[in-house]
């Protein structure tokens, strides 16, 4: 992103929030050469990607659907704005350097727990919770003596 005031192409982002109705992305930004500080808003025009559901129904994919599903379960976590903003880039990013533009869901789910574990523990609980679809108590608790051995074995 070029700095309006001076044209410097080297700019950093202070700051990243959703606009309303999904309309896009709204970054603080600031020129790291004049210091001097803007505003953008971004949003993606179009991605070609489709995503097969467990039923086997294809949808097309829903950025704002992801990010959701991740803000429930950061839910009062301390977990940054931006640091589920990132996770969700992290993952598009790869989703988009695929081959194909169909994935599976149970696809997604994974790179999401796997970001979501480094990130906050309880968080990637809940969202475990939801997308391993646990048949009763007894195999989410052993999920969660399985997890402690995964955290403090790093």
């Amino acid at each position: 992103m070029n700095c309006p005031y001076c044209t410097n192409e080297d700019t950093s982002v202070l700051e990243s929030r959703g606009l309303p109705e999904e309309a896009g992305i709204r970054r603080r930004r600031e020129c790291k050469k004049c210091g001097k500080r803007f505003t953008t808003h971004e949003k993606v025009v179009n991605i070609d990607l489709k995503v097969i559901k467990k039923s086997g129904r294809v949808e097309q994919y829903d950025r704002e659907k992801l990010l959701k599903g991740i803000k429930k379960a950061c839910y009062k976590r301390k977990v940054e704005e931006d640091d589920m903003e990132n996770l969700v880039d992290d993952i598009e990013t790869r989703l988009l350097n695929r081959k194909t533009i169909e994935i599976k869901s149970s696809d997604i789910g994974k790179m999401v727990l796997s970001r979501l574990l480094k990130l906050d523990d309880l968080a990637y609980m809940r969202f475990a919770s939801v997308y391993l679809d646990f048949a009763d108590a007894k195999e989410f608790q052993e999920f969660v003596a399985g997890s402690k051995r995964l955290t403090t074995s790093h």
